[in-house]
């Protein structure tokens, strides 16, 4: 039988010789990473192809591209507030509704002692007693019947069933939201993260 595939190259070299990693480098060519002319703009300083002029040895140090981006992006994601637990939203609204009361409370408190040194309820006292007095006296008295405690008592009830109220109808609200966020989708929200 006859070889018809032609002569074929000897691998003597190959196997004797240096791994191409291990190769010296030919004439001309320099040691180190190889870098294309055109990856690299020649600024107006005097550099080619990546290079120093005059030193082929050098590291070329890469410029920025114009194009780049200097400022970071924001993430921002877009999400949908299903559901409302009922339970936590009672919770949530008794503890603010509570700290509302006590800040009516303590407000309504302030605002009497305030117009108390102005001389507000004397001054108006005195005009409601004398509208309202006959000729033997006695008339309408304005400062005994807005008294601090009495002040404090009257707000301290509106601050309870404001408590109360609040809390309900947080919490019905919360029923209500739920029901309309299962067939329109409820509320969507885009969140944003801090730079």
């Amino acid at each position: 039988m006859t070889d018809t595939r032609g002569p074929r190259p000897s691998y003597e070299g190959y196997a004797n010789g240096p791994l191409p990693g291990d190769r010296e480098p030919a004439s001309g060519q320099a040691s180190g990473p190889y870098h294309p002319p055109q990856a690299y703009p020649s600024p107006a300083g005097g550099t080619q192809g990546g290079r120093p002029n005059g030193t082929e040895g050098a590291q070329a140090s890469r410029m920025p591209r114009t194009g780049a981006r200097t400022t970071p992006r924001t993430r921002k994601a877009r999400l949908r507030v299903a559901k409302a637990d009922p339970w936590s939203v009672m919770k949530v609204s008794f503890l603010l509704s509570i700290a509302l009361g006590i800040c009516t409370v303590v407000a309504s408190a302030v605002l009497w002692m305030v117009m108390d040194a102005m001389g507000v309820f004397s001054a108006v006292g005195g005009t409601l007693s004398e509208a309202t007095g006959s000729n033997d006296g006695g008339g309408f008295d304005l400062q005994s019947f807005l008294s601090l405690p009495r002040v404090l008592l009257f707000t301290s009830v509106i601050a309870l069933i404001d408590v109360v109220l609040a809390t309900a109808l947080a919490t019905l609200g919360s029923f209500i939201y739920n029901l309309s966020a299962g067939f329109v989708g409820g509320v969507e929200l885009t969140l944003a993260e801090d730079e």
